[in-house]
């Protein structure tokens, strides 16, 4: 740490997010009060402030987190910081910087696989400016990591993926600054600094010995180390940090930014990944920070028309969804605004990286596409139906469901403009259009698109299931039984006074309609806004593992297709306590 930042990390004036300045990472983050030492010699932490380390009331975390202004985004979860290096060092060079990523990994996460992902990346793209130090102690939580001292294990791994190597002492300090000039020298590819250390080392009691992760010496213990190390202090200042070398202005500013004109209506039925493509490509041609990033489906999600449109601004992150998401969150560190797409399904494989994204506050957006049965043939293993409920976990995540092209044109636009993760759910098949051009969306918001005084009950309903109910909604119509039909768009955050008004004036029933399990879908998103109003919810959801077969058939057959939804609203309109009946079609 020594060496990087007083010889290596070169930080502009305005701090450490400033343009130009290089980053640091810590993703081994358990070793926060090294971090947070290093900074306060570097002087943008008051030394008093150490002090507070893991108080209720300091922005000192166990871990670290971007309350602090050197911190991009949050670490700790472990094998995730060199994902997040990659999209740092990307987004530097896409802003035509030349300043460095440095990444600190601990050797345990090195099993982490998301690791390896970033690896190849950054070979593939050429990160010349990303270095990865790996601090070799041998030790893990809770023993030996798998091989131990073994350098040269780590040196044939990190040169299979085609990186630069140098192995070194790590506590021989000449050496160090050796390693860290010979790796700020590298034009061709990243570079990795593998250090052998002794954990503890110098530490009577501890030196190399298992058992201390996580715990504070015990104060006699402390007293007589904290004595010895001072007996070696040389007394002398910090050295100022080296500034950039190249100044550089920000990826964009707001100010460069215009916004889009209303979407034109599709001439006809659209699948909604689609719109999603076009509505990449309409928005980032008004929005120059806007990135695309696609895990080798972008034929699928139609991120290749964005692809085709801005070149320079669409990065292939290949099947590795894990280092996809740490990948967003550091462009969007750099001032980005990332969306990457890949199947909803698949999303799931990153959830942990999803998870620190939000609490980053991370400016990352991500488009599942192929939600739910309604992908048709592929069957169960392709089919996103738990995906509403791992992003509306996510705390300050913001979740849109459009139904038409028009919709999802909205939605992309809203999702580019708010600051903060939003997931985006789109369709595999076509849809009928809904709404017409210039029609007005809002975050939070939803659309009421049949109604009359004399309604019965409310069908809530979002994307494909939005069609079915539409179509329910006319056949019961002519059968005389009216049912009001909302478009909840916006599945988080919820209009709940909305949804209560909508109840009330419909005999305070809700049947809500998802292409997704149950468990934490949009019925729940209903059921928790209208909870305190005591209206009744009556939800249709995938409730078994799907198979393959026909999409409108599928629908029908795990009874969220529109003669599921007359079946439901008949019932329910004839028995006002129909709720509390037991039998298969209630729930």
């Amino acid at each position: 740490m020594a060496a990087i930042f007083f010889t290596a990390l070169r930080v502009a004036p305005e701090g450490p997010r400033a343009p130009g300045s290089d980053r640091f990472v810590l993703s081994k983050g358990h070793a926060a009060p090294l971090l947070y030492a290093a900074w306060a010699e570097a002087g943008l932490l008051a030394r008093d402030a150490l002090l507070t380390l893991r108080r209720l009331d300091s922005d000192l975390e166990g871990h670290p987190t971007p309350r602090l202004t050197f911190v991009d985004v949050a670490t700790g979860s472990l094998g995730q910081g060199l994902s997040v290096g990659v999209g740092l060092a990307l987004g530097a060079r896409m802003a035509g910087g030349d300043s460095r990523t440095w990444v600190l990994l601990g050797d345990g996460e090195i099993a982490e696989g998301s690791v390896w992902e970033a690896a190849q990346l950054a070979t593939h793209l050429r990160l010349a400016q990303l270095v990865a130090v790996v601090d070799v102690n041998g030790l893990g939580q809770s023993g030996p990591t798998m091989h131990g001292h073994d350098l040269e294990a780590f040196r044939r791994r990190f040169a299979a993926f085609g990186w630069r190597v140098r192995l070194v002492d790590g506590h021989d300090m000449g050496a160090i600054v050796k390693a860290v000039q010979w790796a700020q020298r590298g034009q061709d590819a990243p570079s990795a600094i593998v250090a052998r250390t002794v954990k503890g080392r110098g530490i009577e009691g501890v030196d190399g010995l298992d058992g201390w992760h996580g715990r504070a010496l015990p104060a006699e213990t402390a007293a007589r180390a904290t004595e010895r190390l001072q007996q070696r202090l040389h007394h002398l200042p910090a050295p100022a940090l080296p500034r950039p070398r190249r100044r550089v202005a920000p990826a964009a500013s707001a100010a460069t930014s215009r916004e889009p004109g209303p979407a034109a209506a599709p001439p006809g039925a659209v699948a909604t990944r689609q719109a999603y493509g076009d509505a990449l490509v309409r928005v980032g041609a008004h929005e120059p920070r806007l990135v695309a990033v696609d895990g080798d489906v972008k034929n699928s999600t139609f991120a290749e028309k964005f692809a085709a449109a801005y070149p320079p601004r669409f990065v292939q992150a290949f099947i590795a969804e894990q280092n996809m998401v740490g990948m967003g969150a550091g462009l969007a560190a750099q001032g980005f605004i990332p969306f990457a797409s890949t199947f909803a399904c698949f999303l799931t494989r990153a959830a942990d990286q999803i998870r620190m994204a939000g609490i980053s506050g991370s400016n990352v957006k991500l488009c599942g596409s192929h939600a739910g049965v309604s992908i048709g043939e592929d069957g169960p293993s392709q089919m996103g139906l738990e995906d509403l409920a791992l992003f509306r976990a996510v705390p300050g995540a913001i979740v849109l469901y459009p139904a038409d092209g028009v919709a999802t044109h909205a939605c992309v636009e809203l999702a580019a403009r708010h600051h903060g993760l939003v997931y985006l759910r789109t369709t595999r098949m076509a849809t009928p259009p809904v709404y017409g051009a210039g029609e007005a969306f809002h975050l939070g918001g939803l659309k009421v698109l049949r109604e009359s005084a004399q309604d019965r009950l409310t069908i809530v309903a979002a994307g494909i299931t939005l069609h079915e109910a539409l179509a329910a909604h006319d056949e019961l119509r002519a059968t005389g039984l009216a049912a009001r039909v909302i478009d909840l768009y916006s599945v988080k955050p919820v209009d709940a006074p909305a949804l209560i008004a909508a109840a009330r004036a419909t005999g305070g029933t809700i049947l809500t309609v998802e292409d997704h399990y149950p468990e934490g879908g949009l019925g729940d998103a209903v059921q928790e806004a209208v909870g305190p109003a005591a209206v009744r919810v009556h939800r249709l959801a995938v409730r078994e593992v799907p198979r393959s077969g026909p999409p409108l058939a599928l629908l029908e057959r795990f009874g969220i297709g529109r003669a599921a939804i007359v079946a439901a609203a008949r019932e329910l309109a004839a028995v006002p306590d129909a709720l509390s009946r037991s039998g298969p079609a209630l729930r």
